[in-house]
Order: structure tokens, then C-alpha cells, then sequence
């Protein structure tokens, strides 16, 4: 195998990964901080805080895998 088509399988599975486990972990995250809010509706407002600032960190690990996938396929 031609080391482009190395780099190409390298690119699709930073991109498959950084995808697929963050958005795993935001439904896991959005389940348990529905679930706090039904047993805790007076917290609401502060778990739902916590759970934006929990996301956003989330997608930003899958705009990483993303971005090493671009510089990845510049290589080719």
C-alpha cells in the first residue's frame, strides 16, 4: 500500500473516532443531566450550565480530530 493511501485511512479514522466517542459521551452526558433535573429541579439552572460548558469541551475534541484529518489529507 502507497503511503497515500496510508495517510487517506489515517484521515478517515481520526475523523470516525473523534466523531463517533464524543458524541457518545454528550448523549451520556445529556441523559444523566436530565436525569439529575427531574430528581433536582431546583438545580436545574445550575446543571444546565455545567452541562453546556461539559459539551462544548466535548465538541471541541471532535474539531481536533477533524483538523489532524485536514492536515493529514494537505499530505497528500
Amino acid at each position: 500500500m502507497s503511503n497515500q493511501g496510508l495517510i487517506a485511512i489515517a484521515a478517515a479514522i481520526a475523523v470516525a473516532f473523534s466523531t463517533f466517542f464524543p458524541a457518545l459521551g454528550q448523549g451520556l452526558t445529556a441523559k444523566a443531566a436530565m436525569e439529575s433535573i427531574a430528581r433536582q429541579p431546583d438545580a436545574a439552572k445550575d446543571i444546565r450550565s455545567s452541562l453546556i460548558i461539559s459539551l462544548a469541551l466535548m465538541e471541541a475534541l471532535t474539531i481536533y480530530g477533524l483538523l489532524i484529518a485536514f492536515m493529514l489529507v494537505s499530505k497528500i
